[in-house]
């Protein structure tokens, strides 16, 4: 098999980038009609509009708009405890001393408002049908620890979890689930969306999305408390009183109306954006049929993902020897193979962005020394562990072996052909 040198072409004048804003035109007219009608603060008719489009568009009955995804995730984790536990004393998180079930490969901020709330999170293992959370692990986990009553699932890149699996693992043990859906707008799972299959749900409009509002996201509920309740809380927690009144902790998470505009602009052209990120995913699988490398998978028949990121593996056989500390990567060139860090060197090199896939939380420094369940053997392991020969730790694996390829939905096909050159040429 004969591949062509990447030396033979050029850095693009222009960026390549992984996931870049793609603007339309209908932000800045409501950006416009924020400022000139001077509805420019936390309140507005953007507002109002995008919570009521998103919890139409997701199938939820509440939308709250807030200035972050995170800020999100971390009113749902407050909402869950206190649905569970009951409010916390001053000073404390309404998790404290409570572990919670959480997807393992994923960002941290999917991680950290547990940490806000007291939490003590128990990592739950890949798997490599989604590369999401795996069900079989995540039932090993309640064997382990039938105390706990809450789970973070997140849909990673996109591309929906087995989120039927999930939820009834979950109704059986009478577990709270929370889905993180910040990557995942637009997609579904047996043509539901994702962000509606959990107790609670969040999605991120934050710069890189598919939809975005240069930030910003939504806490998505069922229920009108939880929707009140989130509304208060993100304004400071502000009593119904003619004066400054507060009874409880609260936070100035509120997403302001100028960025709601830019959200309501965008959400017209969601179809549209799936659609090109669709068409980069599939020009990338089609090119690389014949090479060692695998797109990230999913089921055909009940999934549809809203393809964020197009990702990739290397099969075993074709990796060339690479190893990472916490700041570093190192390789070894070998004929005809390759491996992340060499394809996104030679991206960068020409002027095109790349990215590692999600580092497992339980390899983060900051989570080390947290619970990590795989489905092999007890359920318990440690970072790189394995039984037989054959790899317990899932997320490291597809850490180690795969990359986000450029997926820019302004990435003309031409410029994806070079990309796919590129890849092509690390495994001469």
């Amino acid at each position: 098999m004969a591949f062509n040198s990447h030396s033979k072409f050029k850095p693009f004048e222009s960026k390549i980038y992984l996931s870049s804003p793609t603007m339309h035109g209908e932000e800045l007219q409501y950006i416009t009609e924020a400022y000139q009608t001077n509805w420019v603060s936390i309140v507005g008719e953007n507002i109002n509009q995008i919570e009521k489009t998103v919890a139409e568009l997701l199938d939820c009955n509440y939308a709250v708009a807030l200035s972050t995804g995170t800020a999100a995730l971390h009113l749902a984790t407050r909402l869950a405890g206190e649905k569970l536990y009951g409010k916390s004393l001053p000073g404390q998180g309404v998790f404290t001393g409570k572990k919670v079930f959480c997807s393992d490969m994923t960002f941290c901020a999917t991680v950290n408002p547990l940490l806000y709330e007291g939490a003590l999170p128990v990592f739950i293992d890949t798997e490599y049908d989604t590369w999401n959370m795996d069900p079989a692990a995540l039932e090993k986990a309640f064997e382990l620890y039938p105390e706990v009553k809450t789970v973070m699932l997140v849909n990673l890149y996109g591309f929906p979890a087995k989120l039927d699996e999930i939820k009834n693992i979950c109704d059986k043990h009478g577990a709270l689930l929370i889905e993180d859906a910040a990557e995942s707008m637009g997609a579904a799972y047996k043509g539901k969306q994702t962000g509606s299959f959990g107790s609670l749900g969040v999605v991120s409009f934050n710069g890189n999305k598919i939809i975005t509002g240069s930030s910003g996201g939504m806490l998505l509920t069922r229920t009108k408390e939880d929707a009140d309740k989130a509304r208060k809380w993100s304004t400071q927690a502000r009593e119904d009183a003619p004066w400054y009144q507060h009874e409880e902790t609260g936070y100035n998470y509120r997403m302001s109306n100028i960025i709601a505009g830019i959200v309501r602009g965008q959400l017209l052209h969601i179809e549209e954006h799936i659609v090109q990120k669709k068409a980069i995913y599939e020009r990338y699988k089609e090119a690389f049929a014949d090479l060692p490398i695998k797109m990230l998978p999913f089921d055909s028949v009940n999934c549809s993902p809203n393809y964020w990121l197009s990702c990739m593996i290397i099969e075993n056989d074709a990796m060339a020897k690479q190893v990472r500390s916490d700041n570093e990567p190192l390789y070894i060139k070998e004929a005809g193979k390759t491996c992340p860090t060499e394809i996104l060197e030679v991206l960068a090199k020409h002027n095109a962005e790349g990215r590692p896939i999600w580092k497992p939380m339980h390899m983060q420094p900051i989570y080390r020394n947290h619970p990590f369940i795989t489905a092999h053997g007890d359920g318990r392991a440690t970072s790189n562990a394995y039984i037989e020969g054959k790899t317990i730790d899932v997320g490291a694996d597809i850490f180690h072996r795969g990359l986000c390829l450029p997926s820019d939905n302004k990435m003309t096909p031409e410029q994806q052909q070079v990309i796919i050159e590129l890849v092509r040429a690390c495994f001469g």
